[in-house]
Parts: structure tokens; C-alpha cells; sequence
């Protein structure tokens, strides 16, 4: 949503940035280097494209491993105080499992993103499709290794999440694979649920449902106070999970998403799991945001 959030407190007051395989597409430097006099070093196998909010005091070009191998080996850890911005780790993990306990229904995307963090394996694999889903995603789940979170960025296309799982299983048959998707998004591919069973690849659909397109209705609400034309109707995901030979389950409490979760990941065919979702937060998050103060 590019909105103001505790990583914004840590660009406010630094001195230096490192990009490292940074692309302006993803999230534009004006909106962190406003006035443009932040000191940047560009690290990427390419040359920086520069603006006026993106002019780098050095490029290191080349392989990024190689690159941060070599400057590794020539750079010492200075004894000095912890940077003042490091206590944005703590805020950031107070905020992160503030929700970790919450009861409500329908359930709030942070709850439910939360609990999937802790039945997932660190070398297992979420593939988000594109919505207000993948936001919440991109903000609230932590990976440990490499390549285990994908998500869809530039283009955004919606409906890339069961292909997406589809080629995960594929590629890596003996890792748990979770496919996360807007009910939206879901109506665009489920039909590829088909194709999952019959190439005996089986994951995990979990469907945020909330009966529209909610990262359109959240763009709406910020821009205009009101929103027009997001909400649709739905089929019975779990009648038509079961008519295609997979699994079907609905949550209907906060404390059904973990064990059904953990039982549809043991299937040897492809399951779907309905969750109806809170997003209340979304616009809770814009005010936040907006009203973010930075102690630092």
C-alpha cells in the first residue's frame, strides 16, 4: 500500500542506504528518499537507474553473492553503539504477535497469517496470489530460508497462486506447499485444482474470503471514503472442492484454522480451506499507519 509503517522510522533517521537488487518498480525512492539527499550504495548485477530520489554515491556491479562476499571480506564491525534504529526490531515483533492469541470471527488476516507461520515448516513453500491477501503476506510473514514465500510483484496477477503450487509440488515434491489466494483470485484458476489432482501434486488452497476484491474496496476506502463495485457472490468452496475428488473444509472458529490446517496438509490429493477474513483491518492499518510516530 506503500503507506507509512516502523521500517519508515528507520529510512527518517538514517545516514546510508545499501540497496542491493533493488528495483525502483517495486517501491518508488520518492517515497523514501523524498528530498533526495540520502547517501546510496547500489549493489545488483546491473547499473542503477537513476532519478533524481536515486543518484548513488557507488555501484558495485556484478554477481550479488560474489559482490557481498567481497565486500564482507574487506569491511570490519566497528565498535561502536547500536544504531538507535535497531529497536525497530522490537516494535516490529510486538506489533507481529500482538495477534497471536486474538479469538475473533471472522478472522483477522494478521491471526490467520500468524498461525500459518507456526504449522509451516521453515523450508516450506507459500505461493500468494495477488490481493488485499498478499499485503498482509508480505508484511506479517517471516520466512527462514530462500524462495519458501513467493509472491507476485510488477505485473500482480491475480490468479498465480494454484499454477504457482502447482509447480512448487512439482519442483519440490517432499516440502509442504501452501497456496494463498483472495476468493477473488481463487475464481479466476480453481479450475487448475483439476490439473493439480491429476498430476498428483497435492497442497493447500487457503481462500481469504470476504466476498469482493478487497485490495481494490481498501484502495477505494483510502482514496475516496466509500467504495463501488468489489463485492460478488460466491459458490460453496467446499461442495466444490469435494466435486472435483479434493478436500474441503470451512473454518467457522479462530481455533478451527490449525488442526484443519495441519489435517488437509496430510492428504495425498489437493485440499481447499475457506476462511472467512476480517478485513476490517485494512483500513485499521491505513490509520495506523498515518498517525506513526517515530521516537528515534
Amino acid at each position: 500500500m506503500q503507506q507509512r509503517d516502523y521500517i519508515s522510522c528507520g529510512f527518517d533517521s538514517t545516514d546510508l542506504v545499501i540497496a542491493i537488487g533493488y528495483d525502483l518498480i517495486e517501491y518508488s525512492p520518492k517515497r523514501w528518499n523524498p528530498a533526495g539527499n540520502l547517501a546510496i550504495v547500489h549493489v545488483d548485477e546491473t547499473p542503477a537507474e537513476v532519478d533524481s530520489s536515486y543518484i548513488p554515491l557507488a555501484e558495485v556491479i556484478g554477481d550479488i553473492s560474489d559482490s557481498l562476499a567481497e565486500i564482507l571480506s574487506r569491511s570490519r564491525r566497528a565498535d561502536s553503539p547500536q544504531p538507535a534504529a535497531f529497536q525497530l526490531r522490537e516494535e516490529i515483533r510486538a506489533d507481529y504477535e500482538e495477534y497471536a492469541q486474538d479469538d475473533g470471527f471472522p478472522i483477522k488476516p494478521q491471526k490467520l497469517i500468524y498461525d500459518l507461520r507456526q504449522v509451516m515448516g521453515p523450508e516450506d513453500i507459500v505461493i500468494s496470489d495477488v490481493g488485499a491477501h498478499k499485503m498482509w503476506i508480505a508484511r506479517h510473514y517471516h520466512c527462514d530460508r530462500p524462495n519458501t514465500c513467493i509472491i507476485s510483484n510488477g505485473f500482480a496477477a491475480m490468479g498465480i497462486a494454484i499454477p504457482g503450487a502447482i509447480a512448487a509440488k512439482l519442483v519440490s515434491p517432499d516440502r509442504k506447499v501452501v497456496a494463498a489466494t483472495g476468493d477473488g483470485g481463487f475464481m479466476m484458476n480453481c479450475q487448475e485444482l483439476e490439473t493439480a489432482l491429476r498430476c498428483k501434486t497435492p497442497f493447500v488452497t487457503l481462500i481469504f474470503n470476504d466476498g469482493g476484491y478487497g485490495l481494490i474496496e481498501w484502495k477505494q476506502l483510502n482514496h475516496y471514503g466509500e467504495s463501488a463495485f468489489v463485492k460478488f457472490g460466491n459458490p460453496d468452496f467446499v461442495k466444490l472442492a469435494e466435486s472435483m475428488g479434493l478436500k474441503g473444509y470451512r473454518v467457522e472458529s479462530s481455533t478451527d484454522f490449525v488442526p484443519i490446517l495441519k489435517e488437509a496438509l496430510a492428504q495425498d490429493v489437493p485440499a481447499v480451506i475457506d476462511v472467512p477474513v476480517d478485513y476490517r483491518e485494512n483500513m485499521k492499518f491505513s490509520q495506523r499507519s498515518g498517525d506513526l510516530s517515530c521516537p528515534l
